[in-house]
């Protein structure tokens, strides 16, 4: 019964924060929406990776690979299709070619996964390089036919509100009871009757699906894609890192963050665009030290925890420079 008031809350608060978004075109500048339409972005990439990837404590490297799979299907399907089946086949596209990957790939675990899913995402890069230019003759595509900026941003908002609705029933089914189990002892989940291999492509392919949508949607917002701007590392690496400083165990620690570090990315190209990534690298760095669970467990007991661990470390210095004087 308290999961189910949880649930309801954590909906109206996403409804309420929906709302808020969605109002923005009516009253702000065209720069707010472009921004606005940055941390939607960024809030379906994390939410959905955070998804799989919080709880199975599996590092995956491929959403790039799926949001490029997903702008090359809807850049290509753009003229043929209405907008929502562009969009929808993206997804679907993305997800086979996350069932394929994940068949081959999630036995590992730690830095050979990590590993691997980076590699198969700079492999699916190459081969469509390589298609386009034996087939084609050229390397990219011209959108001919782009929606309204008004219509992108709505998909963007639907896109990241469905993510983390389905974060939030994702964590109290049975799914995530079974991811959960993965991250926590997967020998132990597999003899209590668990099909870890089928609960870690499910979740795999609901990741896949959300990054292949988002980059079907996204593909738009430039009139020329290549297999170097839609395949970008960049775009994966931020994600992971908007999680894991966020919280990626947690529902509204990636939405937090992806707000926070798109407003933040922003401001520093702008303005000191030559320490973009030492800025996230070292807030990669002092979450992983000093918040393993990322800002979302800050609370007052964090305060306090470190406080101790302070007055440790200096009542040792005393005692060690004590000892020292008494030899």
């Amino acid at each position: 019964m308290r999961a189910v008031r949880i649930a309801g809350r954590d909906l109206l608060v996403l409804l309420a924060l929906g709302g808020f978004a969605a109002s923005l075109p009516a009253w702000s500048s065209d720069f707010v929406v472009s921004m606005a339409l940055s941390c939607l972005m960024y809030v379906a990439l994390s939410s959905s990776w955070a998804l799989f990837c919080g709880p199975t404590r599996y590092m995956s490297l491929a959403a790039s690979a799926f949001f490029g799979v997903g702008a090359y299907v809807g850049a290509l399907t753009l003229d043929q299709l209405p907008w929502a089946g562009a969009v929808a086949l993206g997804a679907a596209i993305a997800v086979l070619v996350a069932v394929a990957m994940g068949s081959a790939v999630l036995h590992l675990r730690g830095t050979y996964f990590a590993v691997l899913t980076f590699g198969m995402t700079e492999l699916i890069r190459l081969a469509i390089t390589y298609v386009e230019k034996e087939y084609a003759g050229t390397v990219g595509r011209v959108l001919v036919v782009v929606p309204e900026p008004g219509t992108v941003y709505l998909t963007m908002l639907a896109l990241a509100l469905l993510a983390v609705a389905t974060a939030i029933v994702v964590r109290r089914s049975r799914l995530g009871l079974a991811l959960a189990g993965i991250g926590g002892d997967e020998q132990r989940a597999q003899t209590l009757g668990v099909d870890t291999r089928m609960a870690k492509v499910i979740g795999f392919a609901i990741t896949a699906a959300f990054a292949g949508a988002t980059g079907a949607a996204m593909s738009v917002r430039w009139t020329y894609i290549d297999p170097m701007t839609v395949f970008n590392p960049f775009i994966g690496f931020q994600t992971v890192l908007i999680a894991l400083i966020g919280g990626a165990a947690t529902l509204w620690g990636p939405v937090v963050a992806a707000i926070v570090f798109s407003l933040l990315a922003e401001a520093l190209r702008l303005q000191l665009p030559q320490i973009y990534m030492m800025t996230l690298g070292l807030l990669l760095i002092l979450s992983v030290l000093y918040l393993p669970d990322g800002l979302a467990s800050l609370r007052p007991a964090t305060f306090a925890r470190w406080c101790r661990d302070l007055a440790a470390r200096r009542q040792a210095r005393r005692e060690r420079a004590g000892g020292v004087r008494d030899a």
